[in-house]
């Protein structure tokens, strides 16, 4: 039962941690990624849907 309520503890640390960061950042939006710039997930070899960077090229748009 301590474990489950630790558990319980830690997840709802974490989902404030994320909420205040929200919170705290200009317009309340998560800082962008080029997730989709990754070769092994974008086979298509389209543009990064945040920054415009190609597969091969770094993320335009770093902060």
């Amino acid at each position: 039962m301590k474990l489950i309520l630790l558990s319980i503890g830690l997840l709802g640390l974490g989902f404030a941690g994320i909420a205040i960061k929200i919170l705290v950042k200009k317009e309340g939006t998560f800082a962008g990624t080029c997730a989709s710039n990754n070769p092994m997930l974008n086979e298509d070899g389209q543009p990064c849907s945040f920054c415009g960077a190609l597969p091969d090229a770094k993320c335009q748009k770093e902060e």
